[in-house]
Protein backbone atom coordinates (compact mmCIF):
# COMPACT_ATOMS: atom_id res chain seq x y z
CA UNK A 1 0.00 0.00 0.00
CA UNK A 2 1.30 3.28 -0.64
CA UNK A 3 1.87 6.21 2.11
CA UNK A 4 0.26 8.89 -0.19
CA UNK A 5 -2.73 6.47 -0.14
CA UNK A 6 -2.52 6.09 3.78
CA UNK A 7 -2.30 10.14 4.43
CA UNK A 8 -5.00 10.68 2.44
CA UNK A 9 -7.13 8.20 3.78
CA UNK A 10 -6.38 9.35 7.04
CA UNK A 11 -7.49 12.45 6.38
CA UNK A 12 -10.88 11.27 5.01
CA UNK A 13 -11.93 9.38 7.68
CA UNK A 14 -10.89 13.01 10.18
CA UNK A 15 -13.19 14.84 8.12
CA UNK A 16 -16.04 11.83 8.02
CA UNK A 17 -15.90 11.21 12.17
CA UNK A 18 -15.61 14.93 12.33
CA UNK A 19 -18.81 15.19 10.21
CA UNK A 20 -21.00 12.68 12.36
CA UNK A 21 -19.53 14.47 15.38
CA UNK A 22 -17.36 11.51 16.83
CA UNK A 23 -14.37 13.57 18.50
CA UNK A 24 -11.12 11.54 18.03
CA UNK A 25 -8.50 11.93 20.72
CA UNK A 26 -5.55 14.59 20.34
CA UNK A 27 -3.05 12.11 19.29
CA UNK A 28 -5.20 11.69 16.66
CA UNK A 29 -4.08 14.59 15.02
CA UNK A 30 -0.57 14.22 16.09
CA UNK A 31 2.32 14.56 13.27
CA UNK A 32 5.47 13.58 13.47
CA UNK A 33 7.06 16.48 15.00
CA UNK A 34 4.01 16.57 17.52
CA UNK A 35 4.66 13.16 18.66
CA UNK A 36 8.64 14.15 19.30
CA UNK A 37 7.17 17.06 22.12
CA UNK A 38 4.75 14.09 23.59
CA UNK A 39 6.66 11.00 24.16
CA UNK A 40 6.94 11.48 28.05
CA UNK A 41 4.10 8.76 29.48
CA UNK A 42 2.59 7.50 26.35
CA UNK A 43 4.06 4.23 26.24
CA UNK A 44 0.62 2.74 26.85
CA UNK A 45 0.07 4.42 23.39
CA UNK A 46 2.79 2.54 21.46
CA UNK A 47 2.80 -0.43 23.34
CA UNK A 48 -0.82 -1.13 22.95
CA UNK A 49 -0.78 0.46 19.24
CA UNK A 50 -3.73 3.27 19.60
CA UNK A 51 -4.44 5.04 16.88
CA UNK A 52 -4.69 5.04 13.18
CA UNK A 53 -4.91 1.59 11.85
CA UNK A 54 -5.17 1.29 7.62
CA UNK A 55 -5.38 -2.13 6.04
CA UNK A 56 -6.07 -3.19 2.36
CA UNK A 57 -5.35 -7.21 3.52
CA UNK A 58 -2.92 -7.39 0.76
CA UNK A 59 -4.89 -7.51 -2.01
CA UNK A 60 -3.60 -4.06 -3.47
CA UNK A 61 -6.45 -3.06 -4.32
CA UNK A 62 -7.50 -0.75 -1.13
CA UNK A 63 -11.12 0.35 -3.03
CA UNK A 64 -12.41 -3.21 -3.10
CA UNK A 65 -10.92 -4.39 -0.20
CA UNK A 66 -9.48 -2.29 2.91
CA UNK A 67 -10.88 -1.28 5.91
CA UNK A 68 -9.45 2.34 8.21
CA UNK A 69 -9.75 1.95 11.93
CA UNK A 70 -8.91 3.93 15.28
CA UNK A 71 -7.98 2.11 18.29
CA UNK A 72 -9.48 4.76 21.22
CA UNK A 73 -8.12 2.26 24.19
CA UNK A 74 -6.98 -1.27 24.69
CA UNK A 75 -5.44 -3.28 27.16
CA UNK A 76 -3.35 -6.94 27.17
CA UNK A 77 -4.08 -9.94 28.63
CA UNK A 78 -2.44 -11.28 31.51
CA UNK A 79 -0.46 -7.86 32.36
CA UNK A 80 -0.23 -6.45 35.26
CA UNK A 81 0.71 -2.79 33.82
CA UNK A 82 -2.00 -2.85 31.21
CA UNK A 83 -5.06 -4.71 33.21
CA UNK A 84 -7.72 -3.55 30.86
CA UNK A 85 -10.25 -6.70 30.13
CA UNK A 86 -12.07 -4.61 27.08
CA UNK A 87 -10.94 -2.81 23.67
CA UNK A 88 -12.67 0.34 21.64
CA UNK A 89 -12.34 0.99 18.14
CA UNK A 90 -14.05 3.33 15.70
CA UNK A 91 -14.31 2.47 11.91
CA UNK A 92 -14.95 3.99 8.66
CA UNK A 93 -16.50 1.21 6.43
CA UNK A 94 -16.91 2.38 2.82
CA UNK A 95 -19.51 1.15 0.17
CA UNK A 96 -18.59 -2.23 -0.87
CA UNK A 97 -15.50 -2.49 0.60
CA UNK A 98 -15.19 -5.40 2.01
CA UNK A 99 -13.09 -6.35 5.39
CA UNK A 100 -12.43 -10.11 4.60
CA UNK A 101 -13.60 -12.82 6.12
CA UNK A 102 -11.92 -13.51 9.52
CA UNK A 103 -12.23 -15.38 13.23
CA UNK A 104 -11.06 -14.59 16.75
CA UNK A 105 -9.46 -17.32 18.74
CA UNK A 106 -10.08 -15.45 22.00
CA UNK A 107 -11.86 -11.90 21.29
CA UNK A 108 -15.51 -11.47 21.96
CA UNK A 109 -16.89 -8.38 19.92
CA UNK A 110 -20.20 -6.08 19.54
CA UNK A 111 -20.28 -4.16 16.02
CA UNK A 112 -22.13 -1.04 16.36
CA UNK A 113 -23.48 0.84 13.59
CA UNK A 114 -22.70 4.58 14.55
CA UNK A 115 -23.85 6.20 12.10
CA UNK A 116 -23.66 7.19 8.00
CA UNK A 117 -24.72 4.15 5.75
CA UNK A 118 -25.91 0.35 6.98
CA UNK A 119 -23.70 -2.29 7.67
CA UNK A 120 -23.77 -5.89 5.66
CA UNK A 121 -22.14 -8.55 8.43
CA UNK A 122 -21.51 -11.66 6.66
CA UNK A 123 -21.41 -14.85 9.29
CA UNK A 124 -19.76 -18.34 9.22
CA UNK A 125 -19.66 -20.66 11.73
CA UNK A 126 -16.15 -21.32 11.97
CA UNK A 127 -13.93 -24.21 13.26
CA UNK A 128 -10.95 -23.53 14.92
CA UNK A 129 -9.01 -26.67 15.16
CA UNK A 130 -9.33 -26.44 11.65
CA UNK A 131 -9.09 -22.56 10.92
CA UNK A 132 -11.80 -22.87 8.60
CA UNK A 133 -15.84 -22.54 8.06
CA UNK A 134 -17.46 -25.33 9.62
CA UNK A 135 -21.32 -24.64 8.31
CA UNK A 136 -24.56 -25.33 10.14
CA UNK A 137 -26.41 -23.16 12.13
CA UNK A 138 -25.18 -21.14 15.19
CA UNK A 139 -26.64 -18.59 17.46
CA UNK A 140 -25.95 -15.33 17.75
CA UNK A 141 -26.93 -11.37 19.77
CA UNK A 142 -28.63 -9.16 17.50
CA UNK A 143 -29.48 -5.70 19.71
CA UNK A 144 -29.65 -7.66 22.74
CA UNK A 145 -32.02 -10.26 21.29
CA UNK A 146 -31.06 -14.42 20.43
CA UNK A 147 -31.10 -14.79 16.37
CA UNK A 148 -30.49 -18.41 15.23
CA UNK A 149 -28.27 -18.60 11.93
CA UNK A 150 -27.14 -20.60 9.17
CA UNK A 151 -23.18 -20.27 8.13
CA UNK A 152 -23.34 -17.71 5.31
CA UNK A 153 -26.37 -15.69 6.42
CA UNK A 154 -26.38 -12.22 5.99
CA UNK A 155 -27.46 -9.08 8.08
CA UNK A 156 -28.15 -5.54 7.46
CA UNK A 157 -27.45 -3.42 10.66
CA UNK A 158 -28.88 0.40 10.44
CA UNK A 159 -27.57 2.96 12.47
CA UNK A 160 -28.03 2.26 16.26
CA UNK A 161 -28.08 -1.63 15.66
CA UNK A 162 -25.30 -3.89 16.76
CA UNK A 163 -24.38 -7.26 16.76
CA UNK A 164 -22.82 -10.06 19.72
CA UNK A 165 -19.78 -11.89 17.61
CA UNK A 166 -18.07 -14.91 19.55
CA UNK A 167 -14.71 -15.63 18.92
CA UNK A 168 -15.15 -18.83 16.57
CA UNK A 169 -17.99 -16.45 14.83
CA UNK A 170 -16.03 -16.06 11.03
CA UNK A 171 -17.69 -12.68 9.76
CA UNK A 172 -16.66 -10.41 6.53
CA UNK A 173 -18.47 -7.28 6.21
CA UNK A 174 -18.96 -3.72 4.32
CA UNK A 175 -21.15 -0.93 3.89
CA UNK A 176 -24.73 -1.72 2.12
CA UNK A 177 -24.62 -0.11 -1.32
CA UNK A 178 -26.04 3.40 -1.79
CA UNK A 179 -26.87 3.50 2.16
CA UNK A 180 -23.31 6.07 2.34
CA UNK A 181 -19.92 5.29 4.21
CA UNK A 182 -20.96 3.28 7.53
CA UNK A 183 -19.86 4.23 10.86
CA UNK A 184 -18.76 1.53 12.96
CA UNK A 185 -17.97 0.93 16.40
CA UNK A 186 -16.42 -1.95 18.12
CA UNK A 187 -16.44 -2.91 21.39
CA UNK A 188 -14.49 -6.19 22.34
CA UNK A 189 -12.26 -7.90 24.81
CA UNK A 190 -8.51 -6.83 24.54
CA UNK A 191 -8.01 -6.48 20.94
CA UNK A 192 -4.33 -8.24 19.84
CA UNK A 193 -3.94 -8.16 16.07
CA UNK A 194 -0.59 -10.10 15.81
CA UNK A 195 -1.73 -13.13 17.05
CA UNK A 196 -5.92 -13.32 17.31
CA UNK A 197 -6.70 -13.04 13.53
CA UNK A 198 -7.75 -15.67 11.42
CA UNK A 199 -8.41 -15.05 7.94
CA UNK A 200 -10.33 -17.84 6.04
CA UNK A 201 -9.81 -15.81 3.01
CA UNK A 202 -6.98 -15.46 1.42
CA UNK A 203 -5.82 -12.06 3.54
CA UNK A 204 -2.68 -10.68 5.66
CA UNK A 205 -3.63 -8.25 8.08
CA UNK A 206 -1.01 -5.27 8.32
CA UNK A 207 0.32 -4.49 4.45
CA UNK A 208 3.35 -3.59 3.22
CA UNK A 209 3.95 -0.07 2.72
CA UNK A 210 5.97 2.09 -0.41
CA UNK A 211 6.86 4.76 1.27
CA UNK A 212 6.34 7.58 -2.30
CA UNK A 213 5.66 10.34 0.41
CA UNK A 214 6.62 11.25 3.71
CA UNK A 215 4.21 10.19 6.41
CA UNK A 216 1.64 12.69 7.44
CA UNK A 217 -0.36 10.73 10.21
CA UNK A 218 1.91 7.98 11.89
CA UNK A 219 -0.15 4.75 12.13
CA UNK A 220 -0.15 2.99 15.39
CA UNK A 221 2.25 0.20 14.06
CA UNK A 222 4.55 3.27 12.79
CA UNK A 223 4.24 4.85 16.39
CA UNK A 224 5.47 1.68 17.76
CA UNK A 225 8.33 0.47 15.35
CA UNK A 226 9.41 4.50 15.89
CA UNK A 227 9.07 4.91 19.67
CA UNK A 228 7.87 1.69 21.46
CA UNK A 229 10.17 0.13 24.06
CA UNK A 230 11.74 3.65 25.13
CA UNK A 231 11.92 4.62 28.29
CA UNK A 232 9.78 7.66 29.47
CA UNK A 233 8.99 9.56 32.23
Amino acid sequence: MKRSMINRTIREAMAFFAERNFRLPPFAFYRKDDWEKHLDGAEEIFDLELGWDVTGFGKGDFERFGLTLFTLRNGKAGSAKYPKPYAEKIMMVRENQITLRHFHWHKREDIIVRGGGNLVVELFRADPERSAEAGGPFEITVNGMRRQMESGDRLVLTPGESVCLEPVHAHRFYAEPGSGTAMVGEVSAVNDDANDNCFLDDAVRFDPILEDEEPEFLLAADCRRLYGGRSHA
